[in-house]
């Protein structure tokens, strides 16, 4: 793990796992034996810091390590955590030659450790958690960006059919089918009532594309969870699949391109290149990596533009009122939790003043507004007007 960082320092690496999550490292270690050729027994286990969902464990046998990803033990949200999806697809990548991690099995048997999980091979790299990339050269950066780039089309152009994927999801009306779905995470999560919250639902319900492309999608594609080689700029895996289905690329698209909108805040819940020069850190600009993209996807535009991106800052308040919801139930995979109550209001209400027309120079004088989250979802509303010129 690498980067000087604030995020990089609170999530890169492993941790003792808290108490709720401790795993039961002999009963563990009997398991691997019976199922794993030339295992040792297990002389380390310890749990990766990052990730907010899923806990993921780092297990070693002196000789070997290996990672462990489990559902989250106790009362869970609806169908989150799929970890039999993420093992599914990660299966189908594998053999296709997609870079993902080396999987082994899938255990349903909670008696084990509690909870469903799946083992996979430990691929040793670096994960960067902050999207400026700090202490690497402009041109690793350049590099490694374009790298993602061409991956993420990868994916989108990736034969599903022919990988065994073609019941993974269902095909058409995927962005209705995502908008219900994280609406009914927000409303099962939330934990008070945000009225705006339910006006964007009904605003995002009117204004669905017409039509759409299928492809199989990530769902949390980003450099947090890509694994770069130690010491070149070479990505060897993709990470967390959970979220994986078929359906619209420009839902999955837009979501990938939250650093490029997302307003930093003080309590780094949120990677961001917002205030940095792109240009010297030799990263690209938001509309130049969209072009590289729809280049490789054979695409002249990005279709619906404003529609997705403003349903990627509401699907972005809707994840974080999952977590918010998780900690209060106990039940969150990372000690580190940044995000608050304010974080879910500001991420919808920039989008507010996109959809209904609020004049860049009214969103300008908002900007100098002092108290943190009327900032945040002021800028945010001055850079959707910047990027999607005024009206959905």
């Amino acid at each position: 793990m690498t980067g000087s960082g604030t995020r990089q320092a609170m999530f890169a690496g492993t941790e003792a796992a808290p108490p709720h999550l401790v795993l039961d490292a002999e009963r563990v270690s009997r398991y691997l034996s019976e199922r794993l050729e030339g295992f040792r027994g297990l002389v380390q286990v310890l749990k990766f810091k990052g990730g907010q969902s899923n806990p993921t464990y780092l297990l070693s046998d002196g000789a070997k390590a290996y990672v462990l990803r489990r559902r989250p033990p106790g009362v869970l949200l609806g169908s989150a955590h799929a970890i039999d999806r993420e093992y599914r697809v990660i299966v189908s990548l594998e053999k296709a030659g997609f870079p993902v991690p080396r999987s082994h099995f899938y255990c349903d048997d909670e008696s084990v450790i509690g909870s469903a999980f799946y083992l996979a091979d430990f691929v040793d790299g670096r994960v960067f958690w902050d999207a400026e990339l700090p202490d690497e050269s402009p041109q690793t950066r350049t590099t490694l960006y374009d790298e993602m780039n061409r991956l993420f089309a990868r994916l989108h152009r990736f034969d599903y059919v022919a990988a065994g994927l073609a019941d993974f999801g269902k095909i058409g009306g995927f962005a209705a089918r995502n908008l219900a779905r994280w609406s009914k995470v927000y409303q099962q999560s939330k934990l008070i009532d945000i009225p705006d919250m339910n006006w964007l639902i009904d605003a995002l319900h009117a204004r669905l594309p017409r039509n759409e492309q299928t492809s199989l999608l990530h769902g949390d594609f980003g450099l947090y969870n890509i694994i770069v080689h130690p010491t070149k700029p070479e990505i060897l895996a993709v990470l967390d699949w959970e979220m994986s289905t078929l359906g619209d690329p420009f839902i999955d698209l837009a979501h990938h391109l939250r650093p490029w909108w997302e307003v930093p805040d003080s309590g780094q819940s949120a990677t961001s290149l917002l205030g940095h020069d792109l240009a010297s850190l030799g990263i690209p600009n938001m509309d130049a990596y969209i072009s590289r993209y729809c280049d490789r996807m054979g695409l002249a535009v990005f279709p619906d533009r404003t529609f997705y991106l403003a349903f990627a800052q509401f699907r972005y308040a809707a994840m974080i009122q999952g977590i918010l919801k998780r900690v209060e139930m106990g039940s969150n995979a990372s000690r580190t939790v940044l995000h608050r109550q304010e974080r879910v209001r500001a991420a919808h209400t920039g989008i507010r003043l996109t959809v209904i027309g609020s004049s860049h120079d009214d969103c300008t004088r908002r900007s100098a507004a002092s108290h943190s989250a009327l900032r945040v979802l002021a800028i945010q509303g001055e850079l959707f007007f910047h990027h999607l010129g005024g009206k959905m």
